[in-house]
């Protein structure tokens, strides 16, 4: 018996056993992705093959909550990659700020850290308490954290260094409490973002918004996901919206790339073409 092949059978099946029994839709995620995120789960959970987490999954509960979080690992900081924050401040954040009620969408937020970069800038901005951040995920452990808003104390250094590299004009201790073994987010910031489960392999456009930030997850999802992802960011943005993506991501080879021109091809900022917003979803 070729191993590797079983091997592959067993992922397929047990992609298909979690779309089919628990509505989390992974089958379109990279192959090289899906294996890493399960080969994680079999080391974590002492499950040498594939087939035998399937098996666990349907009668563990807890076993597919630890599976979803290896599958969806997310790798974070605090204004990670400082200049796309810079370049949200000077050429997105203006045209925020013309908006009665600003909405933003953090897509795949993860424990919420970009979420919270973006609600500092907008409070250094002077809009926050007029604007509304939905910050969505699948992982509900991550969006647990990500409401919560409080990390372990040793990461608020790494946090302080991106803060002042992407253009922070305060401290960033002026945003949180601080403990000994965590730090927590103020509820300034905290009350404007409103964390939920959203999947956009499964799901439709659930607002309009003026700014989609999804970041670093694109790459995990095949091209006919990432179409998918992209046409549901093109459908919920008002007209000239913007659309923030991470640094290896790109709309180059997307089926949406007319409806978006480049603001900052450095830092991945794209905003709608004139009229594309006629797209959006009404029904």
């Amino acid at each position: 018996m070729n191993v590797g092949t079983s091997e592959d059978d067993a992922l397929d099946e047990l992609l298909e056993a979690i779309y089919r029994n628990f509505h989390y839709d992974f089958r379109s995620y990279t192959r090289a992705s899906l294996e890493r995120g399960v080969a994680r789960a079999k080391s974590s959970l002492n499950t040498p093959l594939t087939k035998d987490l399937l098996a666990r999954i349907q009668t563990e509960p807890d076993v597919f909550s630890k599976l979803v979080r290896h599958l969806t690992i997310s790798v974070s900081d605090l204004f990670r990659d400082p200049s796309y924050y810079q370049s949200l401040r000077k050429l997105v954040i203006p045209h925020l700020a013309s908006y009665a009620s600003p909405r933003i969408w953090v897509a795949g937020c993860g424990k919420g850290e970009e979420a919270y970069s973006i609600a500092i800038i907008l409070e250094e901005e002077g809009i926050l308490d007029r604007s509304l951040i939905y910050a969505t995920d699948i992982d509900e452990s991550s969006l647990e954290v990500a409401a919560a808003g409080a990390y372990p104390t040793d990461r608020a250094i790494g946090f302080s260094q991106n803060y002042l590299d992407a253009g922070g004009t305060k401290v960033l201790d002026s945003y949180y409490e601080s403990s000994t073994s965590q730090f927590k987010f103020a509820d300034r910031l905290r009350r404007r973002i409103t964390f939920s489960d959203h999947s956009l392999a499964t799901d439709a456009v659930f607002a309009e918004v003026q700014l989609v930030s999804c970041r670093n997850v694109l790459i995990y999802f095949d091209q006919t996901l990432q179409d998918r992802a992209i046409g549901l960011f093109r459908d919920s943005l008002c007209a000239r919206g913007f659309l923030g993506l991470g640094p290896r991501e790109t709309l180059v080879f997307s089926a949406h790339t007319s409806a978006f021109e480049p603001l900052s091809d450095v830092d991945r900022i794209y905003r709608l073409r004139q009229g594309q917003e006629a797209k959006r979803l009404t029904g």
